[in-house]
């Protein structure tokens, strides 16, 4: 049975208000609350802006990341948003970027990531055998 491990999401999102996207503070509050909504568990938030005009920044998720880069001079944004299984509602986040960025239009590709033909159900979590089993090697070095 062929499953995958991951969903990601390519977007870019057109004729966004400007003022917007060149503000690191709006940009990853944007971010953090379109993780919150989406289900998904960060780990950690890095944005940084650029001089004169510019943001990328990324939000580190349990099962996988946001990120985000800004063109407020042309009022473009570039958005991943990869996640791990299919718990995450990761339109509901797009949905809602796209209103805190004002965007006025949007283009979406899926793809799904890491395809494996398997006989069982993919687990999208190691399981403890294999995490103690990593662990003995690192101890052994």
């Amino acid at each position: 049975m062929v499953q995958s491990l991951g969903n990601h999401l390519i977007v870019e999102l057109y004729d966004c208000r400007k003022e917007i996207i060149n503000d690191a503070r709006s940009v990853e509050k944007a971010l953090i609350e379109a993780v919150r909504i989406s289900g998904a568990r960060m780990i950690q938030s890095v944005v940084h802006e650029f001089n004169p005009h510019g943001i990328s920044g990324v939000i580190v998720i349990e099962e996988s990341h946001f990120s985000v880069h800004t063109w407020p001079e042309y009022g473009y944004c570039a958005l991943d948003i990869f996640t791990c299984g299919d718990e995450i509602d990761h339109y509901s986040a797009l949905q809602y970027l796209k209103k805190e960025f004002q965007a006025k239009n949007l283009s979406v590709t899926e793809m799904k990531r890491g395809m494996l033909d398997l006989p069982v159900k993919l687990l999208h979590k190691p399981e403890s055998e294999f995490i103690e089993g990593k662990n003995a090697k690192r101890a052994a070095r």
